[in-house]
């Protein structure tokens, strides 16, 4: 299936690009995020007509984008307190829903979908360096410190 992109969207294409994508993709997550329409002639004359204003859009996005990466660097290092046992496992653990919670807390606000943890939740107390993506071309760095409450 062949979608017209409306926003950037990282390892697929940019503004504009007419991609192939699967259908359950197009339909699931582009159609309802307003990210794509389908390649049509019609869609692909509406698009040229809107082109600058979701260029400006998208600019703006990103603008927004690179100051919040720039206040998530000034804030320092988030900490969360967590029951521990005495060997530092957590009992639980501390998701992208905590973290997200944490940095809003401190001061920048992001969202969870925004968090990525590739190795999985943290379970143990330590530092943690957590990457967060707020944009497609925008990626920053969370100094995590886990540590036992109490």
């Amino acid at each position: 299936m062949d979608v017209i992109l409306l926003e950037k969207i990282g390892r697929l294409g940019n503004l504009g690009d007419k991609v192939h994508v699967k259908p359950g993709y197009a339909r699931n997550y582009l159609y309802p995020k307003s990210k794509a329409v389908p390649a049509t002639k019609d869609n692909l004359a509406k698009f040229e007509a809107r082109r600058a204003e979701l260029e400006k859009a998208a600019a703006k996005a990103l603008q927004t984008a690179q100051t919040r990466a720039e206040a998530l660097v000034k804030i320092g290092v988030v900490t969360l307190a967590g029951r521990a046992s005495e060997e530092g496992r957590l009992y639980g653990s501390f998701g992208t829903k905590e973290i997200a919670d944490a940095v809003t807390h401190a001061g920048v606000e992001i969202n969870k979908s925004e968090v990525n943890l590739p190795n999985g939740v943290l379970r143990q107390i330590g530092e943690y360096e957590v990457a967060v993506q707020l944009h497609a071309d925008v990626h920053a760095a969370v100094k995590l410190l886990v540590v036992a409450e109490g």
